[in-house]
């Protein structure tokens, strides 16, 4: 671990005094997720209008920007984010944010090598512990890389985030520029979705795949937690985790004493992740627990990382693949709507894990204007970024049937994930595959 020596020793100040320090044409940088700061955001806010040129990089925003609310014309900031919540979203569909691509694993050496330093970075963390270090929080990511590229380092301390365990966890004091006081809330939490009928049908045909010993990565959304769900009512054991994002789903299964880690590779005993949302229970459960390890992005998400561990298994949604198997996860045309994230990553990683598998999940079908469309297409909506080229697809799952492309031949694809369609649109995507000489004539 690099770390960043301060040219003074760490002062406490306010934040309005920190906010002052901001000046036109600065680069600012608010973390990730739990990380971002919350009482700095409402200072720079109050100032926002004598400031020009602005710019924040953040990600995963769990609580409204003040910064941006306060300026909704977007003429003196502009954010540049790395993953979208919600609320990102819609920042991004007002022209106030825009997304910059990336694999959330490389992230901490596009600041080591790529992006300019960072004026003044303002990192929310748990309060100084005993030996002087201001905890990340559930939020490791790349704050360590962060640090190390900026100018001037500021922590806003709150007592109301989980305290987490793990070897880069933290920022020392003797690397602090300055201290603020936080608003000492609770962890912003993040609604579970309930399981559709639809989630738990493609959770029973992942279940059927997983052996004991395996290592799991669970992505966001109701299907994975649903086969989370699934996995704890099945006889399942010695489950491992090294994932990403830390779900509810993966901490009911802790809860059930189904997660041993004895079989994994590397980390063995320990729930690996890199940062962690969810509910209250989550936090708690977290909190200050030696069996949970929290790294950063590099460690969880590097291909070359997962494929340590053997039996590993991704589970991730998409919203749109086509009859070759690309899968669009995270825009709608040109809208932009998530982040590519670490779904590759970890699509190539599990892959290269001995015995292991990756599956990308989604609903044979979506509504939209009152009518029902198929999200297995003969191509891509317009515009649509493709997250998981049709070379790394493994498995694809539908509420109708599983199947795996590696090996097979664009008319052997087109005819699997035929297969898995809604029923009402295989003929009509059979017929289009004719047409496109995804299927030649008298093919099977």
């Amino acid at each position: 671990m690099t770390t960043r020596t301060a040219q003074a020793p760490a002062r406490r100040i306010t934040a309005d005094e920190a906010a002052a320090m901001v000046k036109p044409g600065m680069w600012i940088d608010y973390g990730a997720g739990l990380g971002q700061p919350d009482v700095f955001d409402a200072a720079l806010a109050r100032r926002i209008g004598d400031l020009s040129g602005i710019r924040i990089r953040n990600c995963l925003s769990t609580r409204p920007r003040a910064v941006i609310e306060a300026d909704p014309e977007g003429q003196h900031v502009h954010t540049v984010n790395l993953h979208f919540s919600g609320y990102d979203r819609r920042k991004h569909d007002s022209g106030l944010s825009h997304y910059m691509p990336v694999n959330l694993g490389e992230i901490p050496d596009y600041y080591r090598r790529f992006i300019d330093p960072v004026d003044i970075v303002v990192v929310k963390t748990c309060p100084m512990d005993e030996n002087g270090y201001f905890n990340f929080t559930a939020a490791t990511l790349w704050h360590r890389a962060v640090i190390e590229r900026a100018r001037c380092v500021i922590v806003e301390e709150c007592a109301g985030l989980p305290y987490v365990m793990g070897e880069e966890t933290g920022v020392h004091v003797s690397e602090v520029d300055f201290i603020i006081e936080g608003d000492g809330k609770p962890a912003a939490e993040l609604p579970n979705p309930a399981a559709t009928d639809v989630d738990r049908a493609v959770a029973r045909l992942i279940t059927q795949e997983i052996d004991d010993g395996a290592c799991l990565q669970i992505g966001i959304g109701g299907m994975p937690n649903a086969v989370c769900g699934l996995i704890g009512e099945s006889g399942i054991k010695d489950l491992g985790i090294h994932t990403e994002m830390l779900t509810d789903g993966i901490v009911e299964l802790y809860r059930k004493g189904m997660v041993s880690g004895a079989k994994k590779q590397i980390d063995p005993g320990k729930i690996v992740a890199t940062f962690a949302l969810g509910s209250k229970t989550l936090y708690d459960t977290i909190d200050r627990n030696p069996d949970f390890d929290f790294q950063p992005v590099d460690w969880t998400n590097l291909p070359h990382r997962i494929m340590l561990n053997d039996r590993a298994v991704s589970i991730n949604n998409t919203t749109q693949i086509d009859l070759q198997g690309q899968a669009a996860s995270e825009s709608d045309g040109h809208r932009h709507i998530s982040g590519t994230g670490g779904q590759l990553q970890f699509v190539r990683g599990t892959y290269a894990s001995r015995g292991g598998k990756s599956f990308i999940c989604l609903s044979s079908v979506y509504e939209r204007g009152g009518k029902r469309k198929s999200r297995i297409v003969l191509s891509l909506t317009q515009g649509n970024i493709v997250t998981t080229p049709r070379s790394d697809m493994m498995y694809v799952v539908t509420e109708y049937g599983i199947v795996n492309l590696k090996g097979k031949s664009v008319p052997e694809r087109a005819r699997a994930l035929i297969s898995i369609a809604h029923p009402d649109f295989r003929e009509e995507l059979e017929r289009q595959a004719y047409d496109h000489r995804l299927l030649p004539r008298g093919f099977f």
